[in-house]
Formats: C-alpha cells, sequence, structure tokens
C-alpha cells in the first residue's frame, strides 16, 4: 500500500468534493485525511487529501482532470519521499542548530543535503552533523557573481526547497527567479517599522510590548512574500536589549521550524501574494 497526498487549487464550484472523493472511492483509494478551503473573496477552492491504496497516477489525475473545471491546478504528491533542502547562514547559529537538531531526532523529516555560507564561522557546527559545509566568501565579489557560486553549488544538489536560516544578504531577482516559491526566510516582525541592524535594540528603545517573527517565501519584493507562519511574544519594561534578542531567537527558530515543517508536509498553497495552510 502507498501513500499519496492530492492537493488541487482550483474555481470553486457545486459538488467538488463530492466528484474527487468518488473518484477517489472508483480507484479503491482509502482517504486518511482530508482538509479544504474557500476563498469567497475571489471563488476559490483549495484542497488537500491524504490517500491510501494501490495507485495508478495516470488514470487517477485523468479522471480528476475531467472533473475540475477550467483553470484548475493538481498535483499527486508521493510521501515515501524524503524532501532534500539546501540551508543558507551568515554567523547566526539559532535557526541552523534548531533545524539540524529536529532534523536528526526525526522531529522533521527532511534530508538536509548542504549548508551553505558567506562565512565560516558555522561550519564546525554544521560538519558535526556530517552535513557538508561550503564556505563561499562574498569579499571581494559582485553580488551577482557570488550568488552564481552559491547557484552552482545549490543546483548540484536539486533541492526542493532553500532555507534561509538568518542569511544576512538580500537576493537579486536572478536569484529569486532560478528558484520560485523554493525560498523561505525568516525574520524579525518588526518591519518596516525597526528597518536595518540590531532591530531588538531599536525595538527596546521604542518600549515595544510584543517581539516576533514571520516566516515567508521569498520574491523581489523584499520581506513581503507570501507568509507562512508567524509567532509573538509578549516582552515587558523588565526585558533588556540583551534578553529581547534571547527571546527573539527563540520565536524566530520556532516560527522557521514550524513553516519549513508545514511546506514539507505539503500543506502550503501559494495563492497569489498570500498562503493557505491545510
Amino acid at each position: 500500500m502507498e501513500r499519496k497526498i492530492l492537493l488541487t487549487d482550483c474555481p470553486d464550484a457545486q459538488g467538488l468534493i463530492a466528484k474527487i472523493t468518488n473518484i477517489c472511492y472508483k480507484h479503491q483509494l482509502n482517504i486518511i485525511h482530508n482538509n479544504e478551503y474557500v476563498d469567497h473573496s475571489t471563488g476559490q477552492f483549495f484542497m488537500r487529501t491524504e490517500l491510501e491504496g494501490i495507485f495508478n497516477d495516470e488514470t487517477f489525475l485523468m479522471d480528476i482532470d475531467q472533473a475540475l473545471p477550467a483553470g484548475s491546478h493538481r498535483n499527486l504528491v508521493d510521501t515515501s519521499r524524503r524532501k532534500r533542502v539546501v540551508i543558507m547562514v551568515t554567523k547566526e547559529s539559532h535557526c541552523l542548530g534548531d533545524i539540524l537538531m529536529k532534523a536528526y531526532d526525526g522531529s522533521l523529516d527532511v534530508d538536509i543535503a548542504a549548508v551553505i555560507g558567506n562565512h565560516d564561522k558555522l561550519a564546525a557546527l554544521t560538519e558535526k552533523f556530517d552535513i557538508p559545509f561550503h564556505f563561499v566568501s562574498h569579499e571581494g565579489l559582485e553580488r551577482e557573481a557570488h550568488e552564481n557560486q552559491i547557484i552552482d553549488i545549490i543546483e548540484g544538489y536539486e533541492p526542493d526547497h532553500i532555507v534561509l536560516a538568518k542569511f544576512m544578504r538580500v537576493l537579486t531577482p536572478n536569484f529569486v527567479a532560478r528558484f520560485p516559491r523554493k525560498i523561505i526566510n525568516i525574520h524579525h516582525s518588526f518591519l518596516p517599522a525597526f528597518i536595518g541592524a540590531r532591530p531588538y535594540h531599536q525595538a527596546w528603545e521604542r518600549g515595544v510590548k510584543i517581539i516576533g517573527a514571520t516566516a515567508h517565501f521569498v520574491t523581489n519584493d523584499l520581506d513581503e512574500g507570501p507568509i507562512i507562519d508567524q509567532n509573538v511574544k509578549h516582552v515587558d519594561h523588565t526585558f533588556s536589549a540583551e534578553d529581547m534578542v534571547k527571546a527573539g531567537r527563540d520565536v524566530e527558530k520556532t516560527v522557521l521550524s514550524n513553516a519549513l515543517s508545514q511546506v514539507l508536509e505539503d500543506k502550503v498553497f501559494v495563492y497569489g501574494n498570500k498562503t493557505v495552510i491545510l
């Protein structure tokens, strides 16, 4: 018996759930779990269906295509294949360390193919987990020349996704275009109020009461791509700037791992500049 996930994204129409589930029954596929959502403002239908059985992908998808309205998208995902990621880092270890540990203990079902850093500070941490670390210095290089070296390494691993675990360089449109909807980033949630260096110190100086983090897909609009996951932590006047940094790092690593988990489990539909998570 195999397990696969059917992802459906189409204009809403009467009886869609019944049509899809009846096709599953026709092919003697057992529905393990099913979630659906309709965006009534746009009339778009989303459904994620976990299936078990003996699959004939071609005939099953042919029947699904005949049942769906024009403008539909569907995908049948094989859950037996572990997804592969490449992680990009600079100097901060908290997000990388959290992902490495969760992959090591099985909390994240992922194949970390490699880590790429524009500094070599995190090489020793990465190599403790028997994962290749590629140091690609940006010193003395134009941004695109530096990125081209990174692209060559990434493409050699053929990853499903690229994770920016506090990679502190803005990516060019050329880089983003090479990996559409594949790059996941984490940042503090203060943008645009606290832009630039030392955001937690800026927040402390303003006496903020909530700090947080946002994980999102990368687009050419800086830190404005489709949001996957967010979380916050309440703080008060007793927190120093250093306390806020520590608390912020805890939120960042949790949000990034949660976002990555949802993407790996094929729960995230990208729709326009937002996501639907089922």
